[in-house]
């Protein structure tokens, strides 16, 4: 797998060299319970709750408000689920091209007879559109906003402290899956705008299996998994603590390195996009690629030909692992939700390059090379 590159960092991104490190040392020696009150189950906890305010303080808010999860679908279910059982939610706004964790899990909760699904708007480029959000915000009462910052698969950016204002001048609550942003973009939870959040370790250089939910202080929500006391009675059973270890580690380290990372990975990208358009007559890219949009996402169809039928196929020959939508249903015979939605009638292959901090200009050259030999500009022009 050595020879191979890897354009789908947006699926998963490889483990920090220093993560690992950070992480052995407590895998091999501490394996104590951190729910037990001896010495052994003592160290873990402190070590734990370490994590926990590091976290905390990078985000701006109370180690009390961030409770340790498997991963950005147990936070997105825990927030949605927990709401409109506990918090007297009935409306749920969210838009048709969230994550399915979001998407799904409302749907049931709507089919179920316990709360509406009401789906904003998009623009033509894949915005959330604001005026029709505070429409439904004026006229649904108990109502939750559930918009992700940065869409997975186009990368389209919300404008977060807005939506956060619109829905609590509504009297609403906002819950945010920020899975594609945390470690990436600074975040000063403090402000408010922001009443639940969901995060994945593995987004940004972590562990698999590990993430967090914040919930802001006035709002704190009972569990949805039961059975222990862990986690201050809102997650039961015991924690991953070896994942969380180095969930905070790889947040340190994104916060050390923001800038430098963000302008390699945003030049990998731009550099991408000219190839692309230089080389592959009849290209375009989904989204608002250009605009306000994820450094790390870029969404690209193809043009129409018997090539496309096979494309991502033929990438993962050539040794190029890219996606064709979000990894978390790509065993479906389904085609992307999200392109459906802001392009429902293309005939066209899109496929998800995602960039991560061990990319390198070489992956892009290579990358747009060998699509080269498929969609020579012989055939397009």
């Amino acid at each position: 797998m050595q020879n191979r590159i890897y354009l789908d960092n947006a699926a998963t991104t490889p483990l920090d060299p220093e993560v690992l490190d950070a992480m052995i040392p407590v895998m091999r020696d501490l394996y104590g319970n951190p729910s037990s009150t001896h010495g052994h189950g003592r160290k873990v906890k402190a070590l734990m709750e370490e994590a926990r305010g590091s976290i905390a303080k990078m985000l701006n808010c109370q180690p009390s408000e961030i409770f340790f999860t498997s991963g950005g679908t147990e936070a997105d279910n825990l927030a949605l689920r927990s709401a409109v059982m506990y918090k007297g939610i009935k409306n749920i706004i969210t838009s048709p091209i969230e994550h399915h964790a979001v998407l799904h899990t409302a749907e049931e909760l709507h089919k179920a007879g316990q709360a509406e699904m009401h789906l904003v708007k998009l623009t033509a480029d894949g915005h959330v559109d604001l005026n029709h959000l505070q429409e439904l915000l004026n006229t649904l009462p108990n109502c939750m906003v559930s918009l992700m910052h940065a869409n997975n698969e186009i990368g389209n950016m919300l404008n977060v402290e807005a939506v956060g204002e619109m829905a609590h001048h509504a009297g609403a609550l906002f819950h945010c899956d920020t899975v594609q942003t945390i470690g990436h973009f600074p975040f000063d939870l403090n402000k408010g705008h922001i009443d639940y959040l969901a995060a994945a370790a593995h987004k940004f250089n972590g562990p698999k299996g590990v993430g967090f939910i914040y919930m802001n202080k006035a709002h704190r929500l009972p569990p949805q998994i039961t059975g222990g006391a862990q986690e201050r009675e809102v997650r039961g059973g015991t924690e991953n603590v070896y994942g969380i270890i180095g969930m905070a580690k790889a947040l340190e380290i994104c916060y050390r390195d923001m800038e430098k990372k963000r302008s390699h990975i945003s030049g990998l990208k731009k550099q991408m996009m000219e190839m692309l358009e230089n080389e592959i007559p009849g290209i375009t890219f989904n989204g608002d690629c250009k605009g306000n949009s994820l450094y790390t996402v870029l969404s690209v169809s193809f043009p129409a030909s018997e090539a496309g039928n096979m494309l991502l196929f033929n990438l993962d020959i050539a040794g190029i692992s890219a996606s064709g939508g979000s990894a978390c249903s790509s065993g479906s015979n389904k085609g992307s939700h999200v392109i459906g939605a802001i392009n429902p009638d293309t005939d066209r292959t899109t496929v998800r390059f995602s960039f991560g901090k061990f990319n390198t200009e070489e992956d892009i050259i290579a990358t747009v090379e060998k699509l080269k030999t498929w969609y020579p500009a012989a055939v397009q022009a």
